[in-house]
């Protein structure tokens, strides 16, 4: 049955002990090269993450520049849009006055 042919006990014994030294020599080096796959793995990722959070950060400090900057220049245009309003309505005030009604300038003067 369940010996080898012409062994005895102990001879199957060894032949288990083999066997089962075989396969946790296997179990534990697959084991160290899924922890090593693991360990590369989680590295990479905390170092991409790092790297995403800085750029993340980067990219605010942008946006609000920017931000800033637009606020500033719409402040300015509205100003200057003011002014030349103003410019505007005071150029209409004086048109009638620098236009040529008809009269020389001798009859002016």
């Amino acid at each position: 049955g369940l010996l080898p042919e012409g062994g005895n006990v102990v001879d199957f014994l060894e032949v288990i002990l083999t066997d089962f030294a075989r396969l946790q020599s296997e179990t534990e080096s697959s084991e160290a090269a899924e922890q090593d796959e693991y360990d590369k793995y989680m590295f990479d990722s905390k170092k991409d993450r790092a790297l995403k959070d800085n750029e993340k950060g980067h990219k605010a400090a942008k946006k609000q520049d920017k931000e800033s900057e637009l606020a500033s220049t719409e402040q300015e245009l509205k100003l200057t849009q003011e002014q030349l309003d103003k410019a505007m309505a005071y150029y209409e005030k004086l048109k009638p006055t620098c236009v040529d009604s008809g009269i020389t300038y001798e009859e002016r003067v």
